[in-house]
Order: structure tokens, then C-alpha cells, then sequence
């Protein structure tokens, strides 16, 4: 990520936990929460404002990556190291995440088209050539 990329995802982090989730909850009409990985490398705690859906009584997010011919980094750290933290709306948990398939991926899909169109046209920037991860983020009690 360039340097104006990580002064803005810190600055939304910054003011989302000072805030306690009442400033940058939300982008360009979705809602947007804090996802806290473990570097699959590095073992070091990432954190990255991330927009998720809720169905169902369960929360998800999207690996969508705008469509990239790649998984994000943070969806490759999960993918190694599910146990993550969660902050939304000023509540921290801890959570499991885990990837979604079939039906249920299916629905979730659906649910995020239908509330954010663009991730329509990601689906169809992947050319095929990966299929978005949907994550299911469980929490532990």
C-alpha cells in the first residue's frame, strides 16, 4: 500500500476508536468496522477498516479487494490465523473468522449486491479468475 493509503487507513482507525465507532462506521453508504488480523509473516497485529453485512444474526465481510486478481492482505492473514478481533460501533470482541461457502455464500453475495452495487462489478473484474471469499466473523465467547 502507498504511503497516502496507509496515512488515510490510519487516520480512519484513529478516528473510529477515538470516537468509539460514531466517526468512520460507515463508507459511501455501507457500514465499515475494524478487523484486527495476525500477520501470516510477521505475527504482528493488523488492523484495516472493513465494510460487512449482517444476515441472519451473523456478521461477514467481503475479500472482495475491488476486484483484484488477488485476495487482500488481510483476508491471506485470516486465512492462516482465524482468530481476530472485531470492533464495531464501539464494542471489541473477539471472533473467529471463518469462509463461507455454497448456499450460504450465496445469500450473503446477494445481500451485499443488493446494499452495494459495486461489489457486483468486482465479482465481474475477477475475470474468473478467483472467486471472493465471504467470511462469517464468529464470536467467542
Amino acid at each position: 500500500m502507498n504511503l497516502f493509503g496507509r496515512m488515510f487507513v490510519a487516520s480512519h482507525i484513529g478516528l473510529f476508536r477515538l470516537s468509539g465507532g460514531r466517526i468512520g462506521s460507515s463508507m459511501m453508504g455501507g457500514r465499515v468496522l475494524l478487523l484486527t488480523t495476525t500477520g501470516n509473516k510477521s505475527g504482528k497485529p493488523r488492523t484495516v477498516p472493513v465494510m460487512y453485512f449482517e444476515l441472519d444474526g451473523k456478521r461477514y465481510v467481503i475479500a472482495s479487494f475491488g476486484g483484484s486478481p488477488q485476495h487482500p492482505a488481510w483476508y491471506k492473514n485470516l486465512a492462516a490465523k482465524p482468530d481476530v478481533t472485531v470492533e464495531v460501533k464501539g464494542r471489541r470482541y473477539a471472533a473467529r473468522a471463518v469462509v463461507v461457502e455454497g448456499e450460504e455464500r450465496a445469500k450473503v453475495w446477494a445481500l451485499a449486491v443488493s446494499q452495494m452495487k459495486q461489489f457486483d462489478g468486482y465479482e465481474k473484474k475477477t475475470d474468473g479468475k478467483r472467486q471472493i471469499p465471504v467470511v462469517a466473523l464468529q464470536e467467542i465467547a
